[in-house]
């Protein structure tokens, strides 16, 4: 009898960590969830255990390690605004140091870590990128740097005694989104949401949650020391850009909420949202508050960012099983059966 992989999930509460724990216990694995926020009324299943970390805490990390077999590092904090910019290194960079750490020290032989594309991303159109592309040489948030910094190490560690890859997703979407529709349907529901940002031509890239998880769990199945994706980074997404005002628009008709009817120019929203940037480091700035008014965030509206999944396919046999259509059908669906979840998600 085959003894089952013993995996931990940091960020196990999130939107990725959660339908993460899911596949994998569904599968048969003993799963531990790992979050910061996590208390024992947390645990929602009763094959997968509910842990508690901070990733701060080196410590903590090395206990939490100890006695897996597969980690899939998947917390971190994103916040693209500029402040906060200690804390989101402390989570993003230093936590990733004390995850790698305790891997060496506990014998885990296998690490997946979830990255982003945005860390080649430096505010100028991407079109097709693949994993040529340098990392950015320009501060963009300190999300984007410190995930640039996390990743080099990832990857720079892969060795005979510790298998590393780092998946890159992009604007991941699906049920139980915590981040992305959240924040665009409370507008939307309060009448707010009645201007797009840009032109709308520029192009994204978009992945469904299902999708990156079949990518997730397939690095992790084929990581070895001698595998040819260990040490390897891969863009993850549904490999269907379309106009992220397109995307949205799409979402908003589904669920019969009020159409986007007017444009705000690039440089308006620019010069507002470094307005709001200045006036939140004022009072200390706001993590988890990520509700579009960033100059990262009107960049990213503005640039074509959409990226070629061709080495993913050959490495990871990675084809998206769900189209956008398909997953913005589920989306909508997941919402209009509970209509309060993205106001409790946007309100956690």
């Amino acid at each position: 009898m085959t003894a089952k992989t013993r995996s931990l999930v940091t960020g196990g509460l999130g939107f990725v960590g959660r339908h993460l724990v899911n596949a994998l216990a569904d599968r048969g694995d003993e799963v531990t969830a790992a979050d910061v926020r996590a208390t024992p009324d947390m645990r929602w299943r009763d094959d997968a255990r509910l842990l508690q970390l901070d990733l701060r805490d080196a410590d903590a990390v090395a206990a939490a390690v100890a006695g897996h077999d597969l980690v899939f590092h998947n917390a971190s904090l994103v916040h693209t605004k500029q402040n906060r910019v200690r804390d989101v290194w402390d989570v993003n960079l230093g936590g990733t140091e004390h995850v790698l750490a305790a891997c060496r020290a506990h014998g885990v032989r296998r690490l997946v870590y979830v990255s982003s594309a945005s860390v080649v991303y430096e505010g100028r159109d991407i079109e097709g990128g693949d994993e040529t592309l340098p990392y950015s040489h320009i501060s963009q948030a300190p999300y984007a740097d410190s995930k640039i910094a996390a990743e080099k190490l990832v990857l720079a560690a892969s060795d005979a005694e510790l298998a590393t890859v780092s998946l890159r997703p992009h604007v991941i979407f699906g049920p139980g989104d915590v981040r992305l529709l959240p924040t665009i349907l409370e507008r939307a529901r309060a009448g707010k949401l009645k201007f797009q940002v840009g032109s709308g031509k520029h192009l994204s890239d978009f992945t469904y949650i299902d999708n990156l998880v079949d990518a997730l769990l397939a690095a992790g199945d084929r990581l070895t020391p001698d595998s040819p994706i260990a040490g390897q980074a891969y863009f993850i997404t549904n490999g269907e850009p379309m106009g992220f005002w397109d995307f949205v628009k799409r979402v908003l008709a589904g669920l019969e909420l009020p159409p986007i009817r007017g444009r705000v120019p690039y440089a308006l929203a620019y010069s507002v949202a470094a307005l709001a940037e200045a006036w939140d480091t004022l009072k200390g700035g706001t993590l988890h508050a990520e509700d579009g008014m960033s100059r990262f965030a009107i960049r990213y509206l503005c640039t074509h960012h959409y990226f070629s999944i061709e080495k993913a396919a050959r490495d990871l046999d990675y084809a998206p099983a769900i189209s956008i259509a398909e997953g913005i059908e589920r989306t909508v669906a997941a919402i209009k059966a509970d209509p309060e979840a993205t106001k409790r998600y946007t309100m956690a």
